[in-house]
């Protein structure tokens, strides 16, 4: 079967997904025809992702955030100003994506919560099966957990999560821990989409933290913060325009630009992780049995929700600055058991197979469901 993905470039997590799902697809005799990613000029696409894919990779103009002149905190009404004021250029997008499907005549195009992949699906209404994928999409379980006191940021998430989805037949909702059966028909819990380059590593208690930030802002906390504790060794990556690939500003503190297989090589061999709430770092470090604490970015409701969950959960702790110092003392009393996280991680492949045959091989599936099934603990 011939699959085309449609990515949104914010952050690594999405790619990172696009990167995993597109190995196993290969592996199992699939193909992915093509690969669309939404860019801007807020950050650059990493090379390792263009070298990942073995198809076609393109890229195009799609909406992002806009923060303040610090690059730390979402600004919502810039956000949406901007992106209404570049209409024609997204609707250029839209036109180039759909020359792709025409071209590569995918059996099933599967969007990983790119805004314009949604409303590709809605207006051109290509006849091939449209799936949605990404933890986002757990908005719609019954266990899903709201971060509270942000009405208006809780409502924008919602929509945009709904507008990325539009018209799917599936949607396919990334969890690092098992959920109940979802009420809702068209929606499923899956683990992770993790890396087979992460199932490689082995994990080590090394000497220094390691830290993940989506916006380069954050750098000069860090920094501020490594002044202040020479004594504390910090290894960052970031995204950060015009600096060098590796900036040592201080003998305590390394930045790295974002390196895929760097970045878990460093994270197999660290003391703990300190990010942004992303749900993807958060996973790998479950995986790879390294404590977390997560700093939501200001502004961006869906972070707050993974913070939450990630405290909730047991996986880690939440806190509004980069204080190395509190995350310290979280690791002396720690007691985390991640054999059962990483049981439900490894459950991917065979979880995703069942839906494409019960989806695409009919006659097959009742033999596949006969197969015994991996025993998970669900919370």
């Amino acid at each position: 079967m011939k699959f085309l993905f449609i990515v949104q470039g914010e952050g690594r997590g999405h790619m990172t997904q696009a990167i995993s799902l597109s190995q196993h697809l290969n592996k199992t005799g699939h193909e992915v025809v093509a690969v669309c990613i939404g860019k801007s000029s807020r950050r650059a696409i990493p090379d390792f992702v263009f070298e990942s894919f073995s198809c076609t990779v393109t890229t195009f103009d799609s909406p992002n955030f806009k923060t303040d002149p610090k690059g730390k905190e979402i600004r919502i009404a810039s956000t949406i100003v901007h992106n209404l004021s570049r209409g024609r250029i997204y609707q250029k997008s839209l036109m180039d994506i759909h020359s792709l499907v025409k071209k590569y005549q995918p059996n099933v195009i599967i969007n990983f919560y790119d805004l314009l992949g949604g409303l590709y699906n809605f207006f051109y209404r290509p006849d091939v099966e449209f799936w949605a994928i990404g933890h986002q999409y757990l908005i719609g379980h019954q266990d899903f957990l709201f971060a509270q006191g942000f009405p208006i940021q809780k409502l924008l998430f919602i929509l945009n999560t709904k507008l990325t989805a539009l018209g799917a037949k599936r949607e396919l909702a990334l969890s690092f821990r098992p959920m109940k059966a979802p009420r809702r028909k068209k929606l499923t819990v899956l683990p992770p989409l993790l890396r087979k380059s992460i199932k490689g590593l082995h994990s080590n208690e090394g000497e220094y933290f390691l830290s993940y930030i989506v916006n380069p802002g954050y750098g000069e906390e860090i920094i501020f913060f490594a002044k202040k504790h020479p004594n504390i060794q910090i290894v960052a990556f970031w995204d950060k325009k015009d600096v060098p690939e590796i900036f040592t500003p201080l003998p305590n503190l390394t930045f790295h630009e974002v390196n895929d297989q760097l970045f878990l090589e460093k994270m197999a061999n660290c003391k703990g992780l300190i990010c942004t709430a992303g749900f993807e770092s958060i996973c790998e470090a479950l995986y790879l049995d390294k404590p977390v604490m997560v700093v939501p970015v200001k502004g961006q409701y869906e972070q707050a929700c993974n913070a939450l969950e990630t405290a909730a959960s047991g996986v880690g702790i939440q806190h509004d600055t980069f204080d190395f110092l509190i995350f310290d003392e979280f690791l002396k009393s720690r007691q985390i058991n991640n054999e059962q996280a990483r049981i439900w991680m490894d459950s991917f492949p065979i979880n995703f197979n069942r839906i494409l045959t019960s989806t695409f091989f009919s006659d097959q599936a009742e033999l596949l469901n006969q197969q015994p099934k991996t025993r998970i603990e669900v919370s």
